[in-house]
């Protein structure tokens, strides 16, 4: 490292700064869908040097809130497209959209770049920063009904094997703990020839267990039904003005009933039955309130169970559901979206004057439903399945999952192939298939490994056919769910106060 280097390290001017804001953005990198994890050392080293001999505890708070700027408005930019859907009346929040949410948690990453300081450079500040990095952004769980987006663990799933192996200690750790153990191996990558050699063999024991996980789990005796999932293809323009309504129900009819007419066979010869599943606002109207839509739909199935995503009120209140179509249009069950988007379905208290169309209320709660012909089901609203370690109801473990969503809200970006990666990560946590239908893409099938058996595109009408595949034994996670790395991230704390007061570690970062 040049001496140039060092004294931007220590400087506290606005190339400090610019340096600082860069490492951030170029750490969002990582994220889905670009996938570049290898650039995380890189970037990491930037705000621990920084934050290290920053000459104030100020300064270190600030650069790593610059950090979380960086860092949260290139990971959340496609925010700005859902604005733009509405541009003609809030094109004055089109600049502030990804920023004023990054300003909201960035602050969180100024917690490990102060916390680091109360311990002795070297392995140390090491561990207490990796540790603090990991509880602080778990801790956006808190913030409003929960933010926890893009969490550094997600950078590990590349798609293809290397990252069904990659992903796989999520079965014990979850998301979080991957992401503790990357920002851990990001930073000892530079304490030396020895510890780069630890993290190469941590590496080599990471990918073998993947390798063993993937060949020797088995499925437990399950049968799921077949899936016809329909991706519509509706313009989010179409969702908020209705304005060709009948159109887009009969093309959701129309594709339900060529798809049952291709699955019946394929079902019939495995024994299974069929299952449609339609996204969040597929259905244009108030479902539960219309029986002639319902009996469509289920004479368009022939008579299979439909899972639709439809608005429904009662008692003055509405919601966001997902609804099951039965044989005749009966309604067999509701599910109303329990966790609501901030800023998008229900308004925070932060903003004191009225920005929405209309203010959703919140369902009871994660449920699992046990139908004919559906089995064991956890169904999920949209913005549900980003909760790690939430999102199958407690004591009611299903054979699959299902989340519908409408990403059309955030154009062809990033943010519906992020959103398509909770899902991925869900699968591996939980030991569980997910099936995550999207209105306009990307929808996608995993399996209990987290491997993508079928995707569509985004901005094109789709039909995915297939046997829903069979769950796992529980896993590590879905039993114990985020306290390993709690625990972990806590006895790294201590480990670091202790040294600090015994002198474990003599050895200074280089």
């Amino acid at each position: 490292m040049t001496a140039d280097f060092k004294r931007l390290f220590s400087a506290t001017g606005w190339k400090t700064a610019l340096l600082v804001l860069c490492a951030g953005a170029a750490a969002a990198l990582s994220l889905p869908p670009v996938y570049a994890f290898p650039i995380l050392p890189f970037a990491l080293i930037v705000l621990y040097k920084t934050a290290s001999q920053a000459p104030t505890m100020r300064w270190a708070a600030l650069w790593g809130f610059l950090f979380g700027m960086g860092f949260h408005t290139a990971g959340l930019y496609w925010l700005t497209c859902a604005i733009l859907t509405r541009v003609h009346e809030f094109w004055w929040v089109v600049p502030f959209a990804a920023p004023g949410v990054a300003l909201i948690i960035a602050p969180l990453i100024a917690v490990p770049a102060v916390a680091c300081r109360l311990v002795p450079s070297g392995w140390p500040r090491i561990f207490l920063f990796s540790a603090a990095w990991t509880l602080a952004d778990m801790s956006r769980v808190f913030f409003f009904s929960g933010f926890p987006w893009n969490p550094l663990g997600s950078a590990l799933e590349v798609p293809g094997f290397i990252g069904d192996v990659l992903i796989q200690p999520a079965s014990i750790v979850g998301v979080n703990g991957l992401g503790l153990a990357l920002v851990l191996a990001s930073l000892a990558l530079w304490h030396g020839r020895r510890a780069a050699l630890v993290v190469c063999i941590g590496g080599v024991l990471w990918c073998s267990f993947g390798v063993w996980r993937l060949d020797h789990v088995r499925p437990e005796a399950v049968t799921n039904p077949y899936l016809v999932l329909v991706q519509g293809n509706v313009s989010e323009d179409d969702v908020l003005g209705r304005g060709d309504a009948l159109h887009n129900f009969q093309s959701y009819l129309t594709q339900t009933t060529e798809g049952v007419q291709k699955a019946l066979p394929q079902a019939r010869a495995e024994g299974r039955s069929v299952v449609v599943v339609w996204p969040e606002s597929a259905f244009p109207g108030i479902l539960d309130e219309d029986e002639l839509a319902r009996r469509m739909i289920s004479d368009a199935a022939q008579g299979a169970p439909v899972l639709v995503g439809s608005d429904r009120r009662a008692d003055g209140h509405w919601y966001n559901s997902l609804e099951a179509v039965g044989a005749g249009g009966a309604l067999e069950a509701i599910y109303d979206k329990s966790r609501l988007v901030p800023f998008g379905e229900y308004q925070p208290w932060i903003i004191p004057f009225n920005i929405l169309p209309a203010v959703l209320t919140p369902g009871d709660g994660l449920k699992t439903w046990d139908l004919p012909h559906i089995g064991r089901v956890g169904p999920m609203v949209c913005y549900e399945i980003i909760f790690s370690g939430a999102v199958v109801a407690p004591g009611e473990r299903p054979h699959w999952l299902v989340t519908i969503s409408n990403d059309a809200w955030y154009g062809n970006s990033a943010g519906p192939r992020q959103h398509l990666a909770t899902g991925r990560m869900r699968a591996v946590e939980e030991g569980l298939p997910v099936i995550f239908a999207n209105n306009r893409g990307v929808s996608a099938t995993y399996n209990a490994v987290g491997h993508e058996e079928k995707r569509t595109v985004w901005g094109r009408e789709q039909t995915i056919l297939q046997s829903i595949s069979s769950p796992l034994p529980p896993t590590l996670f879905s039993r114990y769910s985020n306290v390993g790395v709690v625990i972990v991230s806590f006895f790294l704390i201590s480990f670091s106060f202790l040294s600090k007061s015994r002198g474990v570690f003599k050895r200074d970062f280089p």
